[in-house]
C-alpha cells in the first residue's frame, strides 16, 4: 500500500522580513506550507521538517544556533514531527532522511519549501532519481532573484523556471487548494 509523507524544506527565518537573506513571496509561500501542514496534521500523515544548518565556510545565513536558522512560527513543528538537519541543499545527502521514509513505509512524497531554485530543486530530484513519487505544492514554494552572465532573472521567474523544470519529469505540480481539494 502506498503512503505518503509532507516534507517541508527550508521555511526558516533568515528567509523572512528581517532575515539575513529575505525572499520575495517567503510571507505568502509560508501561508501556503502552513495550510498543508494543517491539511497533513488533520489527516494523520507523516510531516518531516528539513533545518539547514550553515557550516560551509563563508556562510552567512542560517548560522548554527541562531534565530535566522530556527525553523519559523509559520511551521513549527509539533513534538510528534520529525525534524532532519542538513547541511547540503539536497535533504537526503548526509543524513537520516531516506531511512526515516523507509521505515515509515513511505513512497510518495508531498514537498514545500525555500528556496526553489536550490534545496526545492535539489531534494525534488534525488527523491524522483530515488524512487519516491514526488508532488510538489508550487505556490507553498518561492525562490531566490538570480543573475547570470549579466542577465537578471527576478525571483518570480526563476521560481516558475524551476517549478516548469521540475514538472517536466520529476514531479505533478500542484497548488496548495488543488491539494487541500
Amino acid at each position: 500500500m502506498s503512503k505518503k509523507a509532507l516534507i517541508i524544506i527550508d521555511i526558516q527565518n533568515d528567509y523572512f522580513p528581517g532575515g539575513k537573506f529575505t525572499l520575495e513571496n517567503s510571507e505568502q509561500a509560508g501561508t501556503k506550507a502552513a495550510q498543508v501542514l494543517d491539511h497533513f496534521r488533520k489527516i494523520a500523515q507523516p510531516i518531516i521538517h528539513i533545518q539547514h544548518i550553515s557550516v560551509q565556510e563563508g556562510a552567512f545565513f542560517f548560522l548554527p544556533e541562531t534565530e535566522g536558522a530556527e525553523i519559523h512560527n509559520c511551521v513549527k513543528p509539533q513534538e510528534n514531527e520529525a525534524v532532519i538537519l542538513k547541511n547540503y541543499p539536497n535533504s537526503f545527502r548526509k543524513t537520516s532522511l531516506d531511512a526515516e521514509l523507509k521505515k515509515l513505509g513511505v513512497d510518495k512524497l508531498v514537498i514545500t519549501g525555500m528556496m526553489s531554485n536550490m534545496c526545492v530543486d535539489a531534494t525534488t530530484r534525488a527523491a524522483s532519481d530515488m524512487g519516491y513519487k514526488c508532488t510538489v505544492v508550487h505556490d507553498a514554494c518561492c525562490g531566490a532573484s538570480l543573475e547570470f552572465d549579466g542577465v537578471k532573472a527576478g525571483s518570480t521567474e526563476v521560481h516558475a523556471g524551476f517549478m516548469a523544470s521540475l514538472g517536466m519529469f520529476y514531479a505533478q505540480m500542484v497548488s496548495a487548494k488543488e491539494l487541500i481539494g
